[in-house]
């Protein structure tokens, strides 16, 4: 009796353990995809933690009323967060692609604390079946929550390093709640003997395993079609890096690349925002030969640089390699391009920009090209603080330019006024200019040196498609309605803030100011 006791005690604390791991993974995967759908990973990972804590605060409560059939309420438990959890993120594609904006975030919430709360209530279960068969409370509790906790690492472990890296968001769903299922099964063979009707129950079960492997085997291809409704032309790329989701998509000649769901250029028009990028910043400088680029893996600034027999070398750092390598191999982006990296002046560093500016000692640059995405969260939001910044001037040579892209104007005037007025608490001197480019719109950039300039008396001594000395010119006029003088609804002039790592002012700006486009 005693062996048995404990044989059936240990089916329950490795069934506990087990579904503990698959519900941190469910946890950590439902942020993960409402950071690549909806943008702001911070905000979504702290929501959908939230949400799914308090779903099983309210599962934990309703188990309350849970006191008999515990092992067939526990299978069938298990059973519905394989059907719901196992489709999340499938159906949230589908949502996304068809729904109107906003259902995409309400569904991901929804299935958030309804998945939460079917996860507090396996606990409570276990432990009363545990109780139920001769365990104390103590001891019950104490081990099936030790099984949860330590679950809950492996999990985690399992989602960053193996799940998402190597299956994605769609396929990791059905793969984890297949496990939900197998566990229920188990569960229920195992304890057959208490079970009435125990073959209908089994059959369900071998049902969903079935419909969930068919999820596996089709379902990223399903929702591949869905994401392809997000864009307008056609996806002929796509990878899951370990920092960001890669696109590439091919209509008519028109390439364009997106990352995370954020265009980052279209051919058609690429040419307007890289020679503004690069040629004044080359214009003000009083040396050319040491350049420095923050980012623009895809090679499109190199490509404007290498106009430039003063150029003795290009340093590109950019985080993500299968950026550079898209850069380097991809045949559409090569030509673009023009084989910017095969140019033995180039030098590509895989890094954090910010850490390799704190980490490069004693090294001095004519001319610094900041071309980063938009701050729209936490860890892009660093890239546009005083603190960055500051170190960015401190690589400047004398006589040097820096050039940044800061957001639009028109679509986030605030946010690229802030973004100026941190450049000029870092004891920099700027220049304001926007561009329209027709896949982007009104555009902004700010020039800076550490020398009063004048941008007026500049010439450009290369090449270009679209900026002339005249153009330049036009660039700095900015309307009323999009100057540094913002006016708040009251009639009061807004007073800019400089963005700090401790004071992330530009995030909620942001967000604010794009939720309308």
């Amino acid at each position: 009796m005693i062996e048995q006791t404990s044989k059936q005690s240990n089916a329950i604390y490795w069934a506990s353990g087990i579904v503990s791991v698959c519900g941190i993974i469910f946890e950590v995967l439902f942020g993960a995809a409402g950071s690549y759908l909806l943008g702001d990973g911070v905000k979504q990972y702290t929501l959908t933690i939230s949400l799914f804590l308090t779903g099983m605060g309210i599962g934990a409560s309703i188990s309350e009323k849970v006191t008999k059939n515990l092992i067939l309420s526990f299978v069938w438990i298990e059973y519905l967060i394989g059907i719901i959890a196992g489709f999340s993120t499938f159906l949230l594609f589908g949502v996304s692609a068809f729904l109107s904006s906003g259902m995409d975030a309400f569904f991901l919430y929804f299935i958030t604390i309804l998945v939460g709360a079917l996860t507090g209530v396996e606990l409570p279960i276990l432990i009363r079946k545990a109780n139920e068969i001769g365990v104390t409370v103590q001891k019950s509790t104490a081990r099936v929550l030790f099984s949860d906790y330590a679950g809950g690492l492996i999990g985690g472990l399992l989602f960053v390093y193996l799940l998402r890296p190597e299956f994605g968001l769609v396929k990791s769903a059905f793969l984890v709640a297949i496990i939900n299922v197998v566990v229920a099964l188990w569960v229920l063979l195992y304890f057959r003997r208490e079970i009435k009707a125990f073959k209908l129950h089994f059959s369900v079960g071998i049902a969903i395993f079935l419909l969930l492997f068919s999820g596996v085997l089709f379902g990223e291809e399903t929702a591949f079609s869905f994401e392809q409704k997000l864009y307008r032309d056609p996806i002929i790329y796509t990878e899951r890096t370990d920092y960001q989701q890669i696109i590439l998509t091919k209509e008519q000649g028109d390439l364009r690349l997106f990352l995370d769901g954020q265009l980052q250029f279209s051919s058609s028009d690429e040419y307007r925002y890289h020679e503004t990028l690069v040629h004044p910043a080359m214009a003000t400088a009083d040396r050319k030969e040491k350049i420095l680029i923050l980012g623009g893996g895809d090679g499109l600034a190199l490509r404007e640089l290498q106009k430039y027999d003063e150029v003795k070398s290009m340093t590109l750092v950019d985080l993500d390699p299968k950026v550079i390598e898209l850069g380097k191999t991809h045949r559409d982006v090569v030509n673009l391009n023009e084989h910017a990296f095969e140019d033995d002046r180039v030098e590509v560093i895989n890094e954090d920009a910010f850490q390799f500016l704190k980490n490069k000692q004693n090294t001095f640059y004519d001319v610094i090209l900041v071309d980063l995405p938009d701050p729209n969260n936490e860890s892009l939001n660093k890239l546009y603080t005083l603190e960055f910044y500051q170190l960015v001037r401190n690589h400047l040579a004398p006589g040097g330019s820096i050039m940044i892209q800061a957001t639009s104007p028109t679509f986030a005037t605030d946010v690229y006024w802030s973004i100026t007025q941190t450049v000029e608490a870092a004891n920099l001197q700027t220049a304001n200019l926007h561009v329209d480019i027709p896949s982007f719109g009104d555009w902004g950039f700010v020039l800076a040196k550490r020398e009063a300039f004048k941008l007026d008396e500049s010439e450009f001594t290369v090449g270009t498609k679209f900026l002339t000395t005249d153009v330049l010119k036009g660039l700095t006029s900015f309307g009323k309605d999009i100057d540094k003088e913002i006016i708040d609804e009251k009639g009061k002039i807004v007073p800019l803030e400089t963005n700090t790592l401790t004071r992330p002012t530009i995030i909620e700006k942001y967000e604010k100011a794009w939720r309308s486009y």
